[in-house]
């Protein structure tokens, strides 16, 4: 991934490719913008901000590895990956404190109940 940092010639080589490949007007006319179906840019003419808006909110196809030219199962390490994590987030929440009784893990649950409070509805 391109980190937006000119810094050295291998960041100048790749802006300049991406430059001469991606930015073109081209991509204001209903190019395709990735390698499958169903990704075009609107016409802009027809679109100020707010249609924009509902453009990307409502018409945009869910994103899959396939369309950045990626194999499908680059999304399974992706996945893998947030759940380790998650559960790692977990058992450093836990505590590693237990009680003879049972007692509430050490606070896990109030704290993960709180987190949940915080979250959007969707999540």
């Amino acid at each position: 991934m391109y980190g937006g940092h000119i810094t050295d010639d291998w960041d100048r080589r790749t802006n300049s490719t991406y430059l001469l490949k991606l930015i073109k007007p081209e991509i204001l006319q209903q190019m395709q913008l990735t390698m499958t179906a169903g990704f075009k840019s609107p016409i802009p003419e027809k679109f100020d901000r707010d249609r924009y808006e509902e453009y990307i909110e409502k018409s945009l196809p869910a994103e899959i590895p396939q369309m950045f030219g990626l194999h499908p199962n680059a999304e399974i390490g992706y996945l893998t990956s947030q759940a380790n994590e998650l559960f790692s987030y977990i058992q450093q929440i836990q505590g590693g404190s237990g009680s003879a009784a049972g007692g509430d893990e050490g606070g896990a649950f109030e704290k993960i109940y709180k987190f949940q409070e915080l979250c959007p509805e969707t999540f």
